[in-house]
């Protein structure tokens, strides 16, 4: 499995549950057309996070590099129904980062041939 990590901060006046409910119909829209395994929105508690780190954190999972292209081709299409989804969260938000992470070891990983 891999994980799309994306932290982000709202703009100012954006209602969390605004914010939230666009998530809910975007990543909701690529898990029902089979583009993302599934997905989850966290925010930071009682302000207990590195300071680097923005308040809101969501986790893309995806079974595969090639489902999460997938994804990321129904966003770069600019199509619809993709473009309304992803506008209604994209414009809520600001100082977003990101990060790709993997279940590790990988499920192909054999062990005693390394060479580093």
């Amino acid at each position: 499995m891999d994980y799309y990590n994306i932290y982000c901060t709202l703009k100012p006046g954006v209602a969390d549950t605004d914010f939230t409910d666009g998530l809910a119909n975007y990543l909701g829209k690529l898990q029902e057309d089979g583009r993302i395994a599934g997905w989850r929105v966290t925010r930071r508690k009682l302000g207990l996070a590195h300071p680097n780190l923005p308040e809101w954190h969501i986790v893309v999972e995806t079974e595969d590099m090639a489902q999460l292209d997938r994804a990321f081709q129904a966003a770069a299409s600019r199509a619809e129904p993709y473009e309304g989804f992803h506008h209604a969260v994209n414009s809520k938000v600001e100082s977003v980062f990101f990060g790709l992470y993997r279940d590790f070891p990988d499920p192909v990983r054999q062990r005693g041939e390394e060479k580093f």
